[in-house]
């Protein structure tokens, strides 16, 4: 028997966080650091969101959360109302760090300046 175990780390509030970079940095800190959506192993190999980013064209916050979900081994379609809520935040995470909710997929890598 297979079981998955998910929960949120969120910072103490005496622990002074270091400001992210806008874009991209600060949306992986959210999504992985602060929420714990960023990849797991899956059939015994590693998986990270941002092995599932392409190479070139236009990217929706609703790929990048299947993304999110596919990293973490999860079928959207198994319990969609369990799911739902998670997708519809991570949603609203994606365009709030990115600014719209279709980027070109240049601004979905990492900021090391």
């Amino acid at each position: 028997m297979s079981m998955k175990v998910y929960f949120e780390i969120a910072p103490s509030p005496d622990e002074e966080q270091e400001p992210q970079k806008p874009g991209f940095n600060a949306l992986i800190h959210e999504v992985c650091v602060d929420r714990g959506w960023c990849g797991s192993v899956v059939d015994d190999q590693p998986r990270h969101v941002s092995m599932f980013i392409p190479e070139s064209g236009p990217v929706t916050a609703d790929q990048f959360v299947d993304w999110l979900f596919l990293a973490e081994g999860i079928d959207l379609l198994e319990d969609v109302s369990k799911w739902q809520p998670h997708k519809d935040a991570l949603r609203d995470i994606f365009i709030r760090h990115m600014g719209a909710d279709v980027v070109d997929v240049h601004k979905l890598k990492w900021d090391f300046s």
